[in-house]
């Protein structure tokens, strides 16, 4: 599979950069006979594998147009990263949550009471932190980091550093942390991936 189409965002993959230059091109014709065209200047390559490292030329558009590489890119909301393997970024993910739980802390502040907040912080927050990453490979690490996000908003929530007591709430208040809801959205994703 070396093109990935979902509404206007095209994903190209390929195992060599002449191929991957071919398979630009191809793509630059067939959206001619439709009057679309690719635009080069926010389009960018990345490397995945063993030569992940190696500094190579830009792609040439059919205009002349070069593609940059990069260290990441988005699509579709999810942030790969240049790597020897198949890896996500979580820096955006975790700025986006922080954002979000700072808007919701400082509209309600003290004045809600705790249920109310984390209802807010579930329902508005936490779908920021794990979108797309049901289709991200997690090491045990990262997954950690997304854990102990949560578990500091919880011991700014109850004033708190034991996290006996964090676990005590989160059990309380039926609120489950992202080691607990990846691995249930992965296996819903698979599920439906595996159904079409």
């Amino acid at each position: 599979m070396c093109l990935i189409l979902y509404a206007d965002d095209i994903l190209l993959t390929a195992p060599s950069i002449t191929i991957l230059e071919k398979i630009l091109h191809k793509c630059e014709l067939e959206l001619l006979w439709i009057d679309m065209a690719i635009n080069c200047s926010k389009s960018y390559c990345l490397h995945i594998g063993s030569r992940a490292e190696v500094l190579c030329n830009s792609l040439m558009c059919l205009s002349s147009v070069p593609i940059a590489w990069a260290n990441e890119v988005r699509y579709l909301g999810i942030f790969i990263v240049k790597s020897r393997t198949f890896k996500c970024s979580l820096d955006h993910a975790k700025r986006f949550l922080y954002r979000a739980a700072n808007a919701i802390f400082g509209k309600v502040g003290r004045v809600a009471s705790e249920d109310v907040t984390l209802h807010l912080i579930k329902s508005k927050c936490i779908p920021v932190l794990l979108y797309g990453l049901e289709v991200c490979p997690l090491n045990k690490s990262q997954i950690a980091s997304l854990d102990f996000i949560i578990n500091r908003f919880f011991m700014k929530l109850f004033d708190t550093n034991s996290i006996k007591i964090i676990k005590a709430c989160q059990s309380y208040f039926s609120f489950k942390l992202p080691s607990v809801l990846i691995p249930i959205r992965v296996s819903k994703f698979t599920a439906r991936t595996n159904a079409i």
